[in-house]
This record gives C-alpha cells, structure tokens and sequence, in this order.
C-alpha cells in the first residue's frame, strides 16, 4: 500500500520527498505523511523514507528520525560513547539524527521529522506523535500502524 499523505483538508496517496511549497494559509503546517507499517517494519519503512528523501535531495542535517520503540541501531551505538558526543553530532547539524521519542523534547526542529512507531507503550507514541509534529519545518512522516497513528493525530492535531 503506498503511503497516504494527510493535510488538515483532505487526504492523499504520495511518495516521501520534498514538501511542494505550501500555500500561504498552510505555511505553518507540515505535511503529514503516513506510511502504514506493522510495529515490526516501521523502522525500516522509516530507512526507506529517509533513503527516498536523501535520494530527491534533502540534506541529511535536515531530517530528524524518532523512534518509539527500540532504539534505532545508530543512536544505540553512538550513545554508547556517551550524551555528550550523541548530542554534539544533533547540534552540529550535519547528518540525519536518530532519537529516541522520550528524547524529542530535546530534539532542535528540522525540516522533515520521520517517526518510527516501532512498539512501545500506546502513551509514547501518543506523546511523542504531536512533539514530532511540532518540530517538523514542513514535513512529517509517520511510520506504522495506521489506526493507532490516526487516533493520536486526531487527537494531538
């Protein structure tokens, strides 16, 4: 199934990559793109959404992956050489950033946001959903099951 891309108006079928401009009503509002995914696959459906971006030509500095679950594989090992080096690699910009959702408060905003729903409690998506879309400049992606995703977005939005 290919992902659905949700505005507050209306809904969608479109591919990740970089958000068309936004019309000037919607200029404060990102994009919200849903990718379904059992809570299993949602962190590689997040890897293909973040190959697909990098591939159209988004800067890895601009995207921010969240996970709700496990740790993504990268921020688990450079956590490993400790918050202090993890969060200079997020303040430097320069590459995508993998957190965890318990973590997003402290996330900087970029322009696309990319969520993991990978397991976790229902609370942590549904806290970390809206946070998510708070920091998102123009696009959010969503990855994961879509009912319980519409159901925190719905709520959150």
């Amino acid at each position: 199934m290919p992902p659905v891309q949700r505005t507050p108006r209306d809904t969608a079928v479109a591919k990740p990559g970089p958000a068309a401009p936004a019309a000037p009503a919607a200029a404060s509002t990102p994009t919200i793109q849903l990718i379904p995914a059992s809570a299993e696959g949602a962190l590689d459906a997040a890897e293909e959404a973040v190959d697909l971006l990098l591939d159209s030509g988004r800067a890895p500095g601009e995207v921010l992956v969240i996970t709700t679950g496990e740790p993504h594989p990268w921020a688990a090992h450079e956590l490993s050489f400790g918050e202090a080096a993890y969060w200079a690699q997020h303040d430097a910009g320069d590459d995508v950033f993998y957190a965890d959702a318990s973590a997003v408060g402290r996330a900087a905003s970029r322009p696309v946001v990319v969520v993991a729903v990978n397991g976790g409690p229902d609370a942590t998506a549904a806290t970390a959903l809206p946070l998510a879309l708070g920091r998102a400049g123009t696009l959010l992606i969503v990855c994961g099951d879509p009912q319980q995703i519409n159901a925190v977005l719905g709520a959150g939005v």
